[in-house]
């Protein structure tokens, strides 16, 4: 049993034998999404198709007159239809649609319940400290060396702590599918696996500012050799401090809209 952010109890085991997804939050994400897409165009052609097929069925003849098979006779006005079945047709539907819904549901719930409480913590696993500030990010890697970008190694768990130092921000990475509140005096842990590398953008998604649109953050994803050289070479003494007084932010963000604010 694990424990969301809420507090509230999640029990996931039973459903993470070959139910629920696993693996990088991209993966899990993709995989509710096909799942969503399959069901959806399964349910579209159903209802299409058995349209078609009663539009057919009961279809005018040449003469103009409705007819179903050639065989049943219309009822007249004022006489009671016959021959519904009792309903059977409404209930066998409605329980198959109930069946199907809860089911997704319970699945879709689990799925998101893993992404968001069991993170891959090993020994491995890298930790980061990330504080937000008006309008850039810092990030605090464990020897103490801060930077205003953020590089990891492939195909390793990263573990981020989010926090604000002034107002309320959301960082999220769009193409590692993950986000996390940046609140002030309080931390949100969130983690991911970047499987691909290459450079990402980190972008605030809670409007903080003036300097909203220019918060941003470069994602560095490097081979594990390459960023093990790299972190070697870093210290708490060469870091760079981003946003000192908690106010200027970036330069680019900053200037940028003190140019929107004139513009105004």
């Amino acid at each position: 049993m694990t424990f969301n952010h809420i507090g509230a109890a999640v029990t996931l085991a039973p459903l993470q034998n070959g139910i629920v997804p696993r693996g990088t939050r991209v993966e899990v994400f993709r995989e509710i999404f096909d799942v969503f897409l399959l069901l959806g165009t399964l349910v579209g052609v159903v209802v299409v198709g058995y349209m078609l097929y009663n539009a057919y069925k009961y279809r005018a003849g040449a003469d103009g007159v409705e007819r179903k098979n050639g065989e049943d006779e219309l009822p007249t006005l004022g006489e009671l239809p016959t021959g519904g079945g009792g309903g059977g047709k409404l209930f066998v539907s409605f329980t198959l649609s109930a069946v199907i819904v809860i089911s997704l549901i319970a699945w879709t719930y689990g799925a998101l319940a893993f992404v968001e409480t069991d993170s891959p913590v090993d020994e491995d696993s890298l930790r980061v400290q990330v504080e937000g500030y008006q309008f850039g990010w810092q990030f605090e890697y464990p020897n103490g060396y801060t930077d205003t970008t953020l590089r990891v190694p492939v195909d390793r768990s990263v573990q981020l702590s989010v926090t604000s130092r002034d107002v309320f921000h959301n960082i999220g990475i769009r193409e590692l599918r993950v986000k996390a509140d940046a609140i002030p005096g309080q931390t949100t842990n969130t983690w991911f696996i970047a499987d691909e590398r290459g450079t990402y953008i980190a972008q605030c998604y809670e409007l903080c500012g003036v300097g909203h649109s220019y918060m941003t953050a470069q994602v560095k994803v490097m081979p594990q050799d390459e960023y093990e050289a790299w972190y070697a070479n870093t210290t708490a003494e060469n870091g760079t401090a981003g946003g000192a007084n908690g106010t200027a932010g970036n330069a680019t963000g900053s200037g940028s809209s003190a140019n929107v604010v004139g513009a105004l």
